[in-house]
């Protein structure tokens, strides 16, 4: 995280903050405070306090409120110490913040959707470069579940994989003997017929790629419980619930992490 901030710190201060030099007194002291201007679920406050300690370790940090509560608005944090700090570290905080919220914020409407279902959100490797691991654990916060991290953590064979492995049944084999042990093996199908290939082999997780509530019921019933199911591709808050409702155990959106928008917040800064 300090690795991140520090570039994200560099990209915008480059050789320095010329407006703050050329108006604010040296010497100058300020109170700032966070505001939340729209509804949602507030994620990444370490994150905010740790971009104000890479430009002073002096300023004094509060935060005025919890992650992963839904609320209406109102003051997130408040920040005291030297003003031009203040002010250097401000876009960058809010940026953070404010990406970190919004996918906390989306992923916590999709929650809201499919409760009582027994269905979960999963985030996908769908998510801005370099933010991943932050992405994700703004995803947890509003009430997801996190998927594999990468390529490294997971097998999850996708069509592309199935085609050169000869299929998925060959591929779900050739899977399941190389996984290393504990390490979770999952197989896309396209249709119910891939499915039983999936089964077959006895994987213990099947991605179900883009298919209706019908074809969702039609697999539920197949595996019968032998294999936890996936459903992906086109989610969105109009079509979850339908999805979630036909059995499935998981249900994966990518939207989380790459359309998210950002939570609405300002920072008012008081002179002392």
């Amino acid at each position: 995280m300090r690795d991140l901030i520090d570039r994200t710190l560099a990209e915008d201060l480059g050789s320095g903050d010329v407006t703050t030099a050329a108006v604010v007194p040296d010497g100058a002291r300020a109170r700032a405070r966070i505001e939340q201007k729209a509804a949602g679920v507030i994620a990444g406050l370490e994150v905010a306090r740790t971009v104000f300690g890479r430009v002073d370790p002096e300023l004094q940090w509060e935060a005025l409120t919890s992650e992963g509560e839904w609320r209406e608005g109102g003051p997130v944090a408040g920040v005291e110490g030297a003003a031009a700090p203040l002010l250097a570290g401000e876009r960058v905080a809010l940026n953070l913040l404010g990406r970190l919220s919004g996918v906390a914020t989306l992923t916590a409407r999709y929650v809201a959707e499919v409760e009582g279902t027994g269905a979960r959100i999963l985030d996908t490797r769908k998510t801005t470069p370099g933010l991943r691991e932050l992405e994700k654990r703004a995803v947890i916060v509003g009430g997801g579940v996190a998927h594999r991290g990468g390529l490294y953590d997971a097998i999850l064979i996708k069509e592309n994989h199935a085609a050169l492995a000869g299929g998925v049944g060959s591929a779900a084999r050739a899977a399941l003997e190389a996984a290393a042990p504990g390490m979770l093996v999952e197989v896309e199908c396209r249709d119910l017929g891939e499915v039983s290939e999936a089964l077959e082999a006895g994987v213990p997780r099947i991605l179900l790629d883009n298919m209706s509530p019908g074809c969702l019921r039609g697999a539920v019933a197949l595996a019968a419980g032998r294999a936890e199911l996936e459903a992906s591709g086109g989610v969105t808050l109009e079509t979850v619930r339908a999805i979630a409702a036909t059995g499935i155990d998981f249900i994966s959106v990518g939207a989380l992490t790459h359309s998210a928008p950002a939570l609405d917040l300002s920072l008012i800064l008081e002179p002392l």
